[in-house]
């Protein structure tokens, strides 16, 4: 096995006690909130939004915050399809991994290397089935490691499929721990025109064998029905596993072995049709991967958030001894309201503190409450007595109350120094604006002449 890397410094920064600190005072005495692969993936979908990146990194229970400050989410998972996700995959895991690895096998035409060594079937696995899932955090990750790192140093030995293994991810200079629902050691897809046992298969010199990869599967309780389910459903699922392939190949990166050895299409095992009995299907990630590793990358060093917050900051929810809260709403809501946010509509489906961020952004007229893509569209014009007056139909205000200059000729194409860029931009924002808002008139003037022509000839 290849040596190990040095230590990443940006994982020790992630470790930095004096910003371990800073968050342990932002959270107060409550126990933390840790990440998760939901959560991840719902952070990289707006990275530019500091509230919810230093709320995460400090472990803040959101969605109590939310109802403490009187803006409690009013969206979630249901009790109901909670229990069925855990009773589905407790269902799929109950004979100790046999019917794993025959979807594996027998559905997804992979070959598991242990279990090729004994075709015959068995009532469980043995040895060969994991389960990793008990114990601390770190405790769970050094296990998880030491398999992948013995599995790799003697390829054939160890075990066939780990159950809830847990790695780590670094998100915004902090280290996230998340556990996909299940591994495979060792798999690769079947070579065309061999035999198939019953799990497993032999060898054919026909054709040359696919490299072996590490498999990860994630078990899903909406239904599969003939092969297709919900392309929404799928797509969170989707972006969910990028998580856990990422973390993965950070795992195989720290043990000096190629992240190239994790494979990029993970497993889905759902229900089949209107059943419960598991099928599963191969899902691409690699576009969902790109998206999150691109993301995280220009999530900022948390570090920096907490440099430009006061000292005094506090989302401490305890209560005192008869079960009042030490901090009222009005504190809270004045310590959310001083970390900028990065409002979407996509936030209401993502984050529980969205209808606090949305109802901020409709009071100050924010442009972001119309979307990103007309946010975006508008060239840097942030609120909406901006668009208005740009139009042609307000005053705006001065300058110094924009904080942009508007008086930059459209037609400017010199750059001094960048100083003009944003103006360019203001400049472009306010001339489509001025031609969208004549061609909304000219189209109301000619709509209202024809009505009258109408009423004229009735």
């Amino acid at each position: 096995m290849a040596a190990t890397p040095p230590p990443n410094p940006a994982q020790n920064a992630a470790r930095d006690p004096d910003v371990a600190d800073r968050l342990a005072e932002l959270r107060g005495p409550i126990p933390a909130r840790h990440h998760d692969a939901r959560t991840i993936a719902a952070l990289t979908a707006n990275p530019g939004c500091a509230r919810r990146s230093v709320l995460d990194a400090a472990g803040v229970d959101k969605r109590a915050l939310a109802e403490r400050i009187g803006f409690g989410p009013r969206f979630g998972q249901s009790p109901f399809a909670i229990s069925r996700g855990n009773a589905f995959e407790k269902l799929v895991k109950s004979d100790g991994g046999v019917t794993l690895l025959r979807l594996l096998c027998d559905e997804l035409g992979l070959e598991v290397q242990e279990a090729a060594q004994n075709p015959d079937a068995k009532p469980a696995l043995g040895d060969q089935w994991v389960d990793l899932g008990a114990g601390e955090r770190e405790d769970r990750y050094r296990r998880t490691r030491d398999l992948v790192a013995a599995s790799a140093r003697e390829p054939g030995t160890g075990p066939v499929l780990a159950d809830h293994p847990m790695l780590r991810l670094e998100v915004g200079g902090r280290a996230a721990y998340v556990e996909p629902d299940l591994v495979a050691f060792r798999a690769r897809p079947r070579v065309p025109g061999t035999e198939v046992h019953a799990y497993g298969v032999t060898e054919s010199a026909a054709e040359p064998a696919a490299p072996w990869r590490w498999y990860l599967a994630e078990i899903k309780s909406f239904a599969m029905i003939d092969g297709r389910a919900d392309p929404v459903k799928v797509a969170e699922a989707a972006t969910q596993s990028a998580v856990y392939v990422l973390a993965f190949q950070a795992l195989l990166s720290g043990l000096g072995l190629p992240p190239g050895l994790v494979a990029t299409d993970v497993v889905l095992v759902c229900p089949k049709d209107f059943s419960n009995a598991p099928t599963a299907a191969l899902v691409d990630v690699r576009r969902q991967l790109a998206a999150v590793r691109r993301q995280l990358d220009r999530l900022p060093r948390i570090g920096t958030l907490l440099d430009g917050l006061d000292s005094g900051l506090s989302f401490d929810l305890s209560t005192d001894e008869d079960g009042e809260p030490l901090q009222g709403a009005a504190q809270l809501g004045k310590a959310v309201a001083a970390i900028e946010a990065r409002y979407a509509p996509e936030c209401i489906s993502r984050c529980d503190m969205a209808f606090y961020c949305r109802d901020e952004a409709r009071a100050t007229g924010s442009t972001e409450v119309l979307g990103r893509s007309i946010r975006d569209a508008l060239g840097g014009v942030a609120a909406m007595r901006d668009v208005l007056a740009l139009s042609g139909r307000e005053d705006c205000g001065s300058d110094a109350e924009r904080g942009v200059r508007v008086e930059v000729d459209v037609d400017t194409d010199i750059d001094i120094d960048g100083a003009v860029n944003r103006d360019l931009d203001f400049a472009e924002a306010a001339r489509l604006l001025s031609v969208a808002r004549r061609a909304r008139l000219e189209a109301l003037a000619e709509a209202e002449l024809r009505h009258r022509e109408r009423e004229a000839a009735a």
